[in-house]
């Protein structure tokens, strides 16, 4: 900027004679006056502007007089701040370069070997392990063994033995001296059993698909979602935060124990008791089996009738994962068998975590009052799916579909009830018919299609009545998938998934827990409608809200009663491992997974102790020592206000009248008397 006719250069500055202070005051430097000339050239240049000639644009100039003395300060000020924050920085950076350079080097994970022989289908079974299977009805199915077969094919996997109830009090014995051994292990060997874990699940994914495929007769993909991701997924939480949850926990001790700690510490509970479902059976095997073992316990799992099979290869992984970091023989133990088998394990061990219906979760809970031991109740659901208007409506029902598809509908945080609003209810089933009819139907290994088999015998059946109570009252199928080659001995294992529209609340379809691939979809017209019908069910584990206004979403989420809930999202709350899970109602209680499931598998043991041992000890005031003296009352009175009075004042009223009380009782020790003696 060019200097004004007027502006004249100020004399050179001079150094002052006396030397520059070695520690100047920062603070006291002067801010030149604002100018529209540079820092550089105002620390230099007296600019004195007369008012007559200033611009009329600019303001009128000032006149700024350098103070050497100042401006040293201030550039040995800066000086002295860059080679200070310099160095730090140069760290800063080196460490983060450090860190990326480590996590570039792969850890040191030894590789295990399981047994594959007899779960793989490679055609050279002989033909007694491969004949079509006919599983017998009701209660009479039941024997000395658990037949086993693939839903999908009705091709027969073999059998395995229905425990006694001594021989299950026999493998919670081995699992409690094995406990005790393990209890004494440290996070680190922890820590390495579920990287051994983890890599052979990522090196062996379709391994694991196939078998939990073969089991239950869904879906490759679908068990990979459901199996694969959730448990990697946990193992991972685990691996960064688990230790950190289960260190003692330091909390504040109050106002009359401030010479105090407190703190929570976590113990392991002993034997942990688990009952699984078979939707899921190798996340349902793990995903207890992971928090119970990290957390220092050994665990008995009694695996579901429907998917022993599987459940008894997971195992091996398991026994090898550990065998491979030392652990002691008999930790985990899988075990196989009915009703009797899982009756004897809720008597024998030292919690429960059972994931079933709420009918069976009833007995559960009724056999574990006996021996009063903690529960674990995951017992499904009926989850509300809610659209509202202003949603991508081609974007939400390829979700929806998602949601009540999975694991052809097996699933027990899966969508069973849409509510959309009315303004878009005809373009969103229509949306969703256009996919549902797209969907194909057959033996999940035996071609390409999108959905498997039912798993349970007789279920089909039981989701047909559904669909015909609806339809006589008032319903219609607006919509179904279609069936692929699906073979004539596997018929009644599959049922297609079907949309079903002008649905209402008097249906079994929106009040009973289908577990099947049926979309119900009924409308509303207003947010408070929703939360009403929503909250119109027995059950109470998961929701979804959609809406373009998050903070519309979040408000009927709030007012939804359920344990789990996802905003403009389909259970992802279930894949945030850090977070509890669980419902409420008929869909039971307690949490698995997150911090809280993790601590749930813990003895949760309350610790005080002196802050300053032992300098400042805990010590009965003589007022209240025995025998008791007769102002005792006055005392613990005046100790009350003055701890807990809501007036300053007061409590230090209070105060001064404690320490006369106790100056009192010190100069005089024979008035401590009993009161009335």
């Amino acid at each position: 900027m060019p200097l004004p006719a007027t502006s004249r250069v100020s004399p050179a500055l001079s150094v002052p004679a006396s030397p520059i202070p070695l520690a100047p005051d920062c603070s006291s430097v002067e801010t030149p006056p604002t100018s529209y000339a540079t820092p550089a050239i105002n620390s230099i240049i007296d600019l004195s502007v007369p008012e007559s000639n200033a611009s009329p644009s600019l303001p009128s100039a000032t006149t700024f007089t350098p103070q050497p003395s100042r401006v040293s300060e201030a550039l040995f000020c800066s000086e002295t701040s860059m080679a200070f924050w310099w160095p730090l920085i140069v760290l800063g950076f080196a460490f983060a370069i450090c860190r990326f350079l480590l996590m570039l080097i792969p850890p040191n994970v030894p590789s295990i070997d399981v047994d594959v022989s007899d779960v793989l289908d490679d055609g050279s079974q002989t033909k007694e392990n491969s004949f079509i299977y006919i599983p017998r009805r009701g209660r009479a199915a039941q024997s000395d063994r658990v037949q086993c077969y693939e839903p999908a094919t009705m091709k027969y996997l073999g059998f395995f033995p229905v425990l006694t109830p001594d021989e299950v009090k026999e493998h919670v014995a081995q699992a409690r001296k094995a406990q005790k051994i393990w209890a004494k292990s440290s996070f680190k060997q922890r820590r390495q059993f579920l990287r051994i874990l983890l890599k052979y699940i990522i090196e062996h994914q379709e391994l694991i698909c196939v078998t939990s495929s073969r089991d239950t007769g869904k879906t490759i993909v679908d068990a990979s979602l459901g199996e694969i991701m959730t448990t990697c997924e946990k193992i991972t939480w685990l691996l960064a935060e688990g230790e950190r949850w289960l260190r003692p926990e330091y909390r504040s001790s109050g106002r009359s124990m401030l010479h105090k700690t407190s703190k929570v510490e976590f113990h392991p509970l002993g034997v942990i008791g688990a009952i699984v479902s078979w939707n899921y059976p190798f996340h349902n095997i793990f995903n207890p089996m992971l928090a119970a073992v990290f957390s220092g316990n050994s665990i008995v799992i009694k695996v579901s009738e429907h998917a022993s099979w599987s459940g008894c290869f997971y195992f091996r992984i398991i026994q090898a994962a550990l065998a491979a970091v030392g652990a002691p023989e008999n930790l985990v133990h899988v075990i196989t068998g009915f009703a009797e088998t899982g009756e004897a394990l809720v008597s024998s061990v030292d919690k429960i975590i059972f994931v079933g219906s709420p009918g069976v979760g009833k007995m559960i809970m009724r056999n574990a009052s006996e021996t009063l031991i903690p529960v674990t109740l995951e017992l499904g659901g009926k989850d509300a799916f809610i659209v509202c208007e202003d949603v991508d409506v081609p974007h939400v029902a390829q979700i929806a579909v998602r949601a009540a598809l999975q694991s052809s509908g097996q699933n027990c945080a899966g969508a069973e009830r849409f509510y959309v609003h009315r303004d878009i209810y005809s373009s969103f089933v229509a949306q969703v018919v256009k996919i549902v009819k797209s969907v194909s139907v057959g033996p999940p290994l035996a071609g390409k299609y999108d959905m498997g088999a039912i798993c349970l015998q007789e279920h089909a059946e039981k989701l047909q009545i559904l669909v015909n109570d609806a339809i006589d009252k008032g319903a219609e199928i607006v919509g179904r998938g279609s069936f692929g080659n699906l073979g004539e001995d596997a018929v009644d294992q599959f049922f297609p998934p079907t949309v079903i529209g002008n649905v209402n609340h008097t249906m079994k379809l929106m009040q009973e827990e289908a577990f099947g691939p049926i979309m119900p979809i009924m409308k509303f017209s207003s947010d408070e409608e929703a939360i009403k019908l929503a909250n119109d069910t027995i059950y109470g584990l998961g929701c979804a809200v959609f809406s373009s206004s998050q903070r519309r979403a979040k408000e009927i989420v709030s007012q939804l009663h359920c344990g789990v809930a996802a905003v403009n999202d389909f259970a992802s709350t279930y894949m945030c491992q850090s977070l509890p899970f669980g419902g409420v109602k008929h869909s039971g209680f307690g949490r698995f997974a997150g911090v809280e499931g993790l601590r749930a598998c813990c003895l949760v043991k309350s610790v005080v102790e002196d802050r300053w041992w032992p300098y400042i000890k805990t010590k009965i005031p003589k007022p209240i020592q025995y025998p008791v003296a007769e102002n005792c009352f006055d005392f613990q009175k005046s100790l009350v206000e003055a701890l807990y009075g809501l007036n300053v004042w007061d409590r230090l009223r209070a105060l001064v009248n404690v320490l006369k009380i106790l100056s009192e009782h010190n100069n005089s020790p024979a008035s401590s008397g009993r009161r009335n003696e």
